[in-house]
C-alpha cells in the first residue's frame, strides 16, 4: 500500500456521543490494531505514510479530532479526557483488538489522558513530540518566550478573528521554524491541512484546546495517583529545540506511567510523523516487537 494510493484507504463515518467522527483504515481486523491521532495544527493525513508503512502488519486507523477535517461536530468540551472518551468510543465501534495508541502533538496529550482514564485498555501506547499538560518539563515549556503561541491561542476569540482566511499562511510559520528542515512539511501537506483547517468550527477547535490546558494539568495531577502499566514509547524529534528527552521521560514516570522509554527521531523537528515517516514507523514497529 502507497501513501498516495487513496483508494487503498477505507472511510468510514462513526457517530460516538453525538459526535462524528471521520475514521481512516488499513490492513485487516484480524491484525493487531494501530490507531493514530493528529495534533495541531494537522489532520489525519498527517500520519498517511506512517500507516502505509505499517500496513502490510497492522490493522492502522487513524482519525479526524472532534471539529476538524472530516470530523465537524465541535465536541462537548475540549479538555483531553473528554477527547479521549471519543477516542475510546471510536475504538469501540471499529472493533479494534490488541490496539497501540500512537498521538502526535495534542494527539499524545490525548493519548495521555486515555492512559489514566481507560487503564487497561491499550495494549501500549506512543506519546510523540509534546509536552503534557501539568506533566514536567510543562512549567518550563509553558514559561520559554518562544513557545508564545500557548498563551496567545487561549485567549477567547481572538485568534479565531485574525487567523481566519489566513489558516495556510499561519501555519506555515509552524512548519518553517518547528521543522528540522523548512521543507519538511511539504506543499501537498499544507494545503491538506490549511484545508481541514478552513471551517469556522474547526479553527475554533484547534484553538479550544490550548484553552482547556488548565482543566488539563488539573485532571492530570489528579490522575498521577493511580499508575498506569500500558508499555508507553516517547517520542521526540533529535532536532527539536529545548529540553532533554530524559526529562520527558522521567516526567511521565511521575506522572503515573509506571513503563516509559524514550526514543528520539533522527534529522526531525516537531512534526515527525511529516518529516521522516520511516524512521518513525520502524520506532514503532520496534517497539510493538519488543512489548
Amino acid at each position: 500500500m502507497h501513501a498516495n494510493d487513496a483508494a487503498a484507504w477505507r472511510h468510514r463515518q462513526l457517530e460516538v456521543d453525538g459526535v462524528a467522527i471521520h475514521a481512516v483504515e488499513g490492513g485487516t481486523g484480524k491484525q493487531p490494531a494501530v490507531m493514530f491521532l493528529h495534533g495541531w495544527p494537522t489532520c489525519w493525513q498527517s500520519f498517511e505514510r506512517v500507516m502505509a508503512a505499517l500496513a502490510a502488519h497492522a490493522h492502522v486507523v487513524a482519525i479526524d479530532l472532534p471539529g476538524i477535517g472530516g470530523s465537524p461536530t465541535l465536541p462537548a468540551a475540549s479538555d483531553k479526557r473528554t477527547l479521549s472518551g471519543y477516542v475510546r468510543g471510536a475504538i469501540v465501534q471499529l472493533g479494534l483488538r490488541h490496539t497501540t495508541l500512537v498521538g502526535h502533538d495534542v494527539g499524545g496529550m490525548i493519548v495521555y489522558a486515555f492512559l489514566h482514564a481507560w487503564p487497561g485498555v491499550l495494549e501500549r501506547a506512543v506519546i510523540m513530540n509534546t509536552a503534557v499538560p501539568g506533566v514536567d518539563p510543562w512549567h518550563e515549556v509553558e514559561r520559554n518566550p518562544h513557545i508564545w503561541h500557548f498563551a496567545f491561542h487561549a485567549v477567547p476569540r481572538l485568534p479565531e478573528t485574525l487567523v481566519a482566511g489566513h489558516q495556510a499562511e499561519y501555519f506555515a510559520f509552524f512548519f518553517d521554524a518547528l521543522s528540522a528542515r523548512p521543507e519538511g512539511v511539504g506543499p501537498q501537506a499544507r494545503r491538506v491541512y490549511a484545508a481541514a483547517y478552513a471551517q469556522p468550527q474547526a479553527l475554533h477547535a484547534g484553538f479550544q484546546w490550548y484553552r482547556a490546558f488548565g482543566q488539563d494539568a488539573q485532571h492530570n495531577h489528579d490522575a498521577r495517583a493511580h499508575p498506569v502499566e500500558t508499555p508507553v514509547l516517547y517520542l521526540r524529534g533529535g532536532a527539536e529545540r529545548g529540553i532533554e528527552l530524559q526529562r520527558y521521560v522521567d516526567g511521565l514516570c511521575e506522572g503515573g506511567l509506571a513503563h516509559v522509554r524514550g526514543s528520539l527521531i533522527p534529522a526531525s523537528g516537531h512534526f515527525a510523523p511529516d518529516e521522516q515517516p520511516e524512521a518513525v514507523a520502524a520506532a514503532l514497529r520496534a517497539f510493538m516487537a519488543q512489548t
